[in-house]
């Protein structure tokens, strides 16, 4: 069982304002991307999380991917490669922050 993918870690409809509040001091944000949408091989110098609202997506992390929905959360460690791409036909919606997980969601 992977510790990167949490799935079902939200039920649905993913609320962006319960995302935003399980993330104290993280920087919030949502994307919403077109089919075939492709973020490959971001590292970041703080952790990030990403929380899936709309369609599907595969996420890599550190070598370890798995197909994503909504209601799926994945936190990204620091310095962590990682890659997102959107499979659905109607695109993806996902919420991500930058901070720290000082031991939480890791």
């Amino acid at each position: 069982m992977s510790t990167v993918f949490q799935k079902n870690a939200y039920s649905l409809p993913v609320m962006a304002d319960a995302v935003r509040e399980d993330f104290p001091g993280f920087s919030f944000g949502t994307f919403e991307d077109p089919p075939g949408q492709v973020w490959a091989d971001f590292v970041h110098d703080t952790d990030e999380f990403v929380v899936v609202a709309g369609g599907e997506l595969t996420i890599e992390v550190s070598g370890e991917s798995a197909r994503c929905g909504p209601g799926d959360l994945v936190p990204i460690p620091a310095h962590a490669s990682h890659t997102l791409r959107t499979l659905s036909p109607h695109g993806s919606t996902w919420h991500y922050g930058y901070g720290s997980f000082g031991g939480a969601h890791a």
